[in-house]
């Protein structure tokens, strides 16, 4: 299972799309201290997570479980990137530091380096793609730019 940490519920809700539509069963939560006290933890495989949401952030996620000695493979995606943030999730072994919108292909490169599944099953990159599912990525991608455009354009 791939579990997908952000307090955006229409990026949790288009993240997911995204993640099911390449195969992969998925968990959302709003928060860090939802995620931790789900219990969905042993069961995920992948951990996609937000770097910034109030309360905790991705990164101190990140922390707390290397801390409680749990090494799930994350992925890191911002709207908001700046290179420290960046170079301390990523040398505490991240998969991926991804800007939103989210790239496909390199959501697909970590996602499959995470679950060992490169050049098999439906969530391939090498795979077969069909006219319908590359229709799906491109609605999930158009969502996801109109839903960050208008984000950055709210005064709040």
């Amino acid at each position: 299972m791939i579990s997908i940490v952000d307090d955006d519920k229409s990026v949790r809700e288009s993240a997911s799309s995204l993640v099911r539509s390449l195969g992969y069963a998925t968990a959302t939560f709003a928060s860090g201290k939802e995620f931790l006290e789900s219990g969905c933890l042993s069961d995920t495989e992948c951990l996609i997570t937000d770097v910034r949401m109030p309360g905790m952030s991705g990164v101190d996620l990140q922390s707390r479980l290397i801390a409680n000695g749990n090494r799930t493979p994350i992925i890191f995606v911002t709207a908001s990137p700046d290179e420290r943030t960046r170079e301390r999730a990523l040398g505490a072994d991240a998969l991926g530091f991804l800007i939103k919108p989210i790239n496909e292909e390199s959501l697909i490169a970590c996602l499959e380096r995470a679950t060992g599944t490169r050049n098999s099953g439906p969530h391939s990159a090498a795979g077969p793609r069909t006219a319908a599912f590359v229709s799906v990525i491109a609605v999930v991608l158009a969502v996801l730019t109109n839903l960050l455009r208008r984000r950055s354009l709210d005064p709040t």
